[in-house]
């Protein structure tokens, strides 16, 4: 198998929520699955002061994309997970 791009969307509870833990979270879940890097971590003005963190993964395409969903769906202050593009690799 190969190696995928997986960029996820974490929509907050509020503009109030804590993105900075958010994201630092995000990090941490995704790093304890083996062969997982983080590529990038940025906000993305949603309406009205609100803001979803997208984070974007290098991630083997062996493993399957509903274990992280879960984990990030467990972070607090975030309301929903979305992955938003999963494309492979090449290189």
């Amino acid at each position: 198998m190969g190696t995928a791009a997986l960029k996820i969307k974490l929509m907050p509870e509020s503009p109030e929520s804590n993105l900075e833990a958010i994201k630092e979270k995000a990090k941490e879940l995704a790093v304890k699955h083996n062969k997982v890097l983080v590529h990038s971590v940025e906000e993305q003005p949603i309406a009205f002061g609100l803001k979803a963190v997208i984070i974007t993964l290098v991630w083997p395409e062996e493993l399957e994309q509903s274990v992280i969903e879960d984990d990030y769906a467990k972070i607090p202050e975030v309301n929903s997970v979305e992955i938003v593009d999963f494309r492979r690799v090449v290189g």
